[in-house]
């Protein structure tokens, strides 16, 4: 399996999945023009995604899903909540599941959790590409890792995560208040010291990449985000890659070996930039 980040920040995110030639899209935040731009980059043809899972209902996540459906023909998933809060995925024919459930779509299995965030029903990811496999998890925007989202992340070997802020920058930022209160929220995004300690948790045998994602451009750094998530990492057995992921450029392939049948794999890795 392998999979892109599209582009990851306040402006648009996406990231696509390739197992066996099955395609499947987390988030569709960018307007069309700019998917296909993304995906051409990454050597994909936009009518060959079979699907689109929305993770929330934010622009940033769901800026271009309706119209490629329409263009390209995807079929969308997204929560109940989710599409009760954005009519144009109801309208577009998007399927509804509830934060929790297991999907079935062509390719891949996937699990969902519920992540705390002020959306009605958002949700991370895991993806299993049924050709190899291979197992990676998409888990952005909440402002705390719970029980749920460290099970679904546990057992990936690549994950993209959160670290959205550097608490530091964030307070002495350009926002309001309330608006940097509600970044730092429960309902918010995760901080690097947070982002850290999460992979920290879920840093199993057979993690070997984390791409970091949803940085902020006005209170965080890339070599921020990554020292502080590679530090948490370096105490345990982790000795794959770190790599912040951009708003404006693709990331990938990452490309996940896959599993020896009958038994764990080791989740060997490779990162082609």
């Amino acid at each position: 399996m392998r999979f892109w980040v599209l582009g990851s920040g306040s402006r648009g995110n996406a990231v696509l999945f390739d197992d066996g030639g099955a395609r499947l899209l987390v988030d569709a935040g960018f307007g069309v023009r700019t998917l296909e731009g993304r995906l051409r980059a990454a050597g994909v043809a936009p009518e060959s995604v079979a699907a689109c899972v929305i993770t929330h209902e934010h622009v940033d996540h769901v800026r271009g899903a309706a119209p490629a459906a329409e263009q390209w023909g995807w079929a969308l998933h997204a929560s109940a909540g989710t599409i009760a809060a954005c009519p144009a995925l109801g309208a577009a024919g998007a399927t509804a599941f509830r934060a929790g459930d297991p999907l079935r779509l062509p390719g891949f299995d996937l699990e969902t959790a519920a992540t705390p965030h002020d959306a009605r029903e958002s949700v991370a990811v895991a993806v299993t590409g049924r050709a190899t496999g291979a197992r990676a998890a998409v888990c952005y925007d909440l402002g705390a890792a719970t029980d749920a989202v460290r099970a679904l992340l546990a057992g990936a070997e690549a994950v993209v995560l959160e670290a959205n802020h550097d608490e530091g920058m964030l307070r002495a930022g350009p926002y309001p208040p309330s608006v940097a209160a509600r970044i730092a929220g429960r309902q918010g995004h995760l901080s690097n010291g947070a982002a850290a300690r999460l992979a920290r948790d879920v840093a199993r045998p057979g993690l070997r990449q984390v791409v970091l994602a949803h940085l902020s451009t006005q209170c965080n750094a890339p070599q921020l985000a990554a020292s502080a998530v590679r530090d948490a990492l370096a105490t345990t057995r982790f000795r794959g890659l770190v790599t912040p992921a951009g708003q404006d450029a693709v990331l990938g392939p990452v490309a996940l070996t896959a599993r020896p049948r009958g038994r764990a794999a080791a989740g060997q890795l490779t990162l082609d930039l």
